[in-house]
Formats: structure tokens, C-alpha cells, sequence
């Protein structure tokens, strides 16, 4: 167990705190489910970051970080979607969460042609990334009402859905090759 390990055992540890801060009846607990979420998504870059750095990657590591990725992204688009009711979200929140569900199976069926490589992690998703955990935390230091903050939140989660969709997409012309269904002659 190293550094970066720690740090990703900790996003996944952070989750149900996270969770339990949004709901508690407080003034504040927006703010600090934000801040937990936050804090979060700061150690998914740090921790990445140290892996590189220090050359600790571990297959333990690998495994971890995209399922502690995911699991706290798909938890703040429930929870926002609970909270916020509508289609300027939810639509988003599905084609984000719906997204994550292709490509992840599209990368453990890759893998195991031995093909992982064609749908590696690209630029485009970094970008998707960065506007969704924007978004993410702006949109859980507020409550629902509709304010230019939460507006933002909106807009920035639809720019990360229409990332999140190009990305797919290139990643499924990436495999298609390999998608192809052929048939044997009997």
C-alpha cells in the first residue's frame, strides 16, 4: 500500500461522508458535502499525479481509481437529481452515468482481446472530467433553486454530457474493428 493507493481508498471512504453531509438538515450542508466532494476529486488528480511522479502505479491502483471515480461521480448525480428534480439535470446525470457503463464495459471486453490499448483513457476525457467535477461541486454548494450559480452548474454539466458523448463515440470508433461480429461458415 502506498501514497496513491491511500489517497484513492480515501475518495472511496470520503463517499459515504459525503452522502451524509448533504443530508443533514444544516444551513451549511451544502457547502460541506461540496467541500468533501471537492476534496475528492482533488485527490483523484493528486493521487494520479503521485503514481506518475514517484512510479508507485500498482495493479491494485489501476483497478481502484476509475471504480472510486466513478462511484463518486454516480453518487453526486443521484443525489443532485434527487434534489433538483428536473431535466437539466437528469438528462446529463443519464448520459453521464449511462457513458461510464459503455466504456467501462467496452474497456474490460477490449482488455480482454488483448486490445486495451485502442480505447485508453484520451485528452477528451480529462476535459469531460474537469467540467463535471466543476459542475458537480458547484451544483452541490447549492440548494435547487435556480440562481446564476446553479445555472452554471447546469450549463457546465451539459457541456461535460456532450464531452462525455463525443468521447464515447471515439472511443466506439476506436473498437469497431474489434465490435465487428463474424460469423463462422459451418
Amino acid at each position: 500500500m502506498n501514497i496513491p493507493n491511500l489517497l484513492t481508498v480515501l475518495r472511496v471512504l470520503l463517499i459515504p461522508v459525503f452522502i451524509l453531509l448533504f443530508y443533514v438538515p444544516f444551513s451549511w450542508s451544502y457547502w460541506a458535502a461540496s467541500l468533501v466532494f471537492a476534496i475528492a476529486a482533488a485527490t483523484d488528480w493528486l493521487d494520479g499525479y503521485l503514481a506518475r511522479r514517484w512510479q508507485q502505479s500498482t495493479p491494485f491502483g489501476a483497478f481502484l481509481d476509475p471504480v472510486a471515480d466513478k462511484l463518486m461521480v454516480a453518487v453526486a448525480l443521484v443525489l443532485l437529481v434527487e434534489e433538483h428534480s428536473n431535466l437539466w439535470l437528469t438528462l446529463p446525470a443519464v448520459i453521464i452515468i449511462g457513458r461510464e457503463i459503455v466504456v467501462s464495459a467496452l474497456r474490460e471486453w477490449m482488455a480482454e482481446l488483448g486490445a486495451r490499448a485502442q480505447v485508453a483513457v484520451s485528452n477528451m476525457g480529462k476535459w469531460k472530467t474537469a467540467a463535471q467535477m466543476v459542475a458537480l461541486i458547484i451544483l452541490l454548494a447549492n440548494p435547487s433553486a435556480m440562481t446564476l450559480w446553479v445555472g452554471l452548474g447546469y450549463a457546465l454539466l451539459m457541456v461535460a454530457a456532450v464531452l462525455t458523448l463525443w468521447s464515447m463515440v471515439q472511443y466506439l470508433l476506436a473498437a469497431w474493428p474489434h465490435l465487428q461480429i463474424t460469423t463462422e461458415k459451418k
